[in-house]
Protein backbone atom coordinates (compact mmCIF):
# COMPACT_ATOMS: atom_id res chain seq x y z
CA UNK A 1 0.00 0.00 0.00
CA UNK A 2 1.07 3.60 -0.36
CA UNK A 3 1.93 5.98 2.46
CA UNK A 4 0.47 8.43 3.24
CA UNK A 5 -3.04 7.71 2.02
CA UNK A 6 -4.88 10.08 1.57
CA UNK A 7 -2.04 12.22 0.22
CA UNK A 8 -1.28 15.67 -1.18
CA UNK A 9 0.50 15.86 -3.60
CA UNK A 10 3.05 13.07 -3.13
CA UNK A 11 3.01 9.53 -1.81
CA UNK A 12 5.34 6.54 -1.71
CA UNK A 13 4.33 3.11 -2.97
CA UNK A 14 6.14 0.10 -1.51
CA UNK A 15 6.18 -3.34 -3.10
CA UNK A 16 8.07 -6.60 -2.62
CA UNK A 17 9.21 -9.08 -5.26
CA UNK A 18 10.17 -12.68 -4.43
CA UNK A 19 12.17 -13.00 -7.69
CA UNK A 20 13.56 -10.71 -10.38
CA UNK A 21 10.64 -9.77 -12.65
CA UNK A 22 9.52 -7.42 -15.36
CA UNK A 23 7.47 -4.86 -13.43
CA UNK A 24 4.89 -2.39 -14.65
CA UNK A 25 3.44 -0.03 -12.05
CA UNK A 26 0.76 2.28 -13.46
CA UNK A 27 -1.70 4.77 -11.97
CA UNK A 28 -5.27 5.05 -13.31
CA UNK A 29 -8.07 7.51 -12.71
CA UNK A 30 -11.58 6.49 -11.64
CA UNK A 31 -12.61 6.10 -15.32
CA UNK A 32 -9.79 3.63 -15.99
CA UNK A 33 -7.55 6.01 -17.94
CA UNK A 34 -3.84 5.56 -17.36
CA UNK A 35 -2.47 8.81 -15.90
CA UNK A 36 1.10 7.75 -15.08
CA UNK A 37 3.57 4.88 -15.54
CA UNK A 38 5.89 4.77 -12.53
CA UNK A 39 7.88 1.62 -13.34
CA UNK A 40 8.25 -0.31 -16.59
CA UNK A 41 11.45 -2.36 -16.38
CA UNK A 42 13.10 -5.47 -15.02
CA UNK A 43 13.40 -5.15 -11.24
CA UNK A 44 15.46 -7.33 -8.90
CA UNK A 45 13.96 -9.33 -6.03
CA UNK A 46 13.43 -7.49 -2.75
CA UNK A 47 11.61 -4.48 -1.36
CA UNK A 48 11.25 -1.38 -3.51
CA UNK A 49 9.81 2.12 -3.03
CA UNK A 50 8.48 4.41 -5.77
CA UNK A 51 7.49 8.05 -5.28
CA UNK A 52 4.36 9.29 -7.04
CA UNK A 53 3.91 13.05 -7.52
CA UNK A 54 0.28 13.86 -8.31
CA UNK A 55 0.64 17.66 -8.31
CA UNK A 56 -0.73 17.82 -11.87
CA UNK A 57 -3.86 15.81 -11.06
CA UNK A 58 -7.16 16.83 -9.52
CA UNK A 59 -8.47 15.56 -6.18
CA UNK A 60 -10.15 12.19 -6.25
CA UNK A 61 -9.75 8.45 -6.14
CA UNK A 62 -7.03 6.80 -8.22
CA UNK A 63 -5.81 3.23 -8.51
CA UNK A 64 -2.36 1.83 -8.99
CA UNK A 65 -1.81 -1.51 -10.66
CA UNK A 66 1.32 -3.59 -10.11
CA UNK A 67 2.11 -6.30 -12.67
CA UNK A 68 5.14 -8.50 -11.96
CA UNK A 69 5.23 -11.83 -13.77
CA UNK A 70 2.04 -13.69 -12.81
CA UNK A 71 1.31 -11.28 -9.95
CA UNK A 72 -1.25 -8.51 -10.51
CA UNK A 73 -2.34 -6.26 -7.65
CA UNK A 74 -4.56 -3.19 -7.65
CA UNK A 75 -4.81 -0.74 -4.77
CA UNK A 76 -6.68 2.50 -4.20
CA UNK A 77 -5.13 5.96 -3.71
CA UNK A 78 -6.95 9.04 -2.46
CA UNK A 79 -5.65 12.46 -3.51
CA UNK A 80 -6.92 15.38 -1.41
CA UNK A 81 -5.97 18.93 -2.35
Amino acid sequence: QNYPNPFNPGTTIRYELPTTSTVRLSVYDILGREVSVLVNEVVSAGTHWVKFDASGLSSGVYFYRLQAGDLVQTRQLCLLK
